[in-house]
C-alpha cells in the first residue's frame, strides 16, 4: 500500500510508549460531499434573496393572502377621475338656477310687505288716485298718494331704493303698464315710490 502522507516520526514504531496518533489514509469523495454542501447553501441563499426581492416590489403573493398589490401611480392617476360622483339632478339644477334671483313681485308676502307711494307728476287731477285704485285691485297695498315735487313730468317711472327692490318695483310697474324702472334714494319714505307721468293713461 502506497504511503499518501510524508514519513514523519509519529510513524516510527519504537519499543518504547507509542508517541501522538496513528492517521490513516484520507477518505476518498471528501472534497465532493464539502462541494454539494456548498453549492447546495449557495442555492438556497439565492432562492431566499429572490423570494425577498420579489415580496418587497409586490410582484408576489403567498397564496391564500388577501393583501393586493399595490397599485402603480400611472393606474391610481388615471382611476382618480372616475372616482367623482356625477352630480345629481337636483344639484345641477341649483347649479343653473341664478345666484340672485328675487322673490316674484306678484308673491302675497312680497306685496304685503313692501311699502308703495303713488305720486302725480303732472297736472293731470286724481291721476295718483286712479293709479292707486289699480294697485289695490292688483293686490298691493298702498301707503300714501300725492303730488311729486314737479308738474312737468312726460313719463311715468317707478323708484326702488335697494337693489333687492328691484323685482318688487317692476312687479308695481307691471300693475300700471309703466316700462321705466329705475334706483333711487329720493324718495326714503317708501320702498317703491310712483311718479306719474303724461304717459300715464289709467
Amino acid at each position: 500500500m502506497t504511503e499518501r502522507f510524508p514519513r514523519d516520526r509519529f510513524d516510527d514504531v519504537t519499543d518504547g510508549p507509542r508517541v501522538g496518533a496513528h492517521r490513516g489514509a484520507r477518505r476518498r469523495g471528501r472534497g465532493w460531499i464539502a462541494f454539494a454542501w456548498g453549492a447546495l447553501a449557495t442555492g438556497v441563499l439565492v432562492l431566499v434573496g429572490v423570494l425577498v426581492l420579489a415580496l418587497l416590489n409586490g410582484s408576489y403573493s403567498f397564496p391564500g393572502s388577501t393583501a393586493s398589490p399595490r397599485p402603480s401611480s400611472s393606474a391610481s392617476a388615471s382611476s382618480a377621475p372616475s372616482e367623482e360622483p356625477a352630480p345629481s339632478e337636483s344639484e345641477s339644477a341649483s347649479a343653473s338656477a341664478p345666484a340672485s334671483e328675487e322673490p316674484s313681485a306678484a308673491e302675497p308676502s312680497a306685496q304685503g310687505a313692501t311699502s308703495v307711494v303713488v305720486l302725480n307728476g303732472t297736472t293731470t287731477t286724481g291721476l295718483a288716485a286712479r293709479a292707486s285704485s289699480a294697485l289695490t285691485t292688483a293686490g298691493w297695498q298702498v301707503a300714501s298718494t300725492g303730488d311729486a315735487g314737479t308738474t312737468g313730468a312726460t313719463t311715468s317711472v317707478v323708484y326702488y331704493q335697494q337693489p333687492e327692490q328691484q323685482a318688487v318695483a317692476q312687479g308695481v310697474a307691471k300693475a300700471l303698464g309703466i316700462t321705466s324702472v329705475e334706483q333711487s334714494t329720493a324718495f326714503p319714505n317708501a320702498d317703491v315710490s310712483v311718479v306719474l307721468g303724461a304717459d300715464y293713461g289709467g
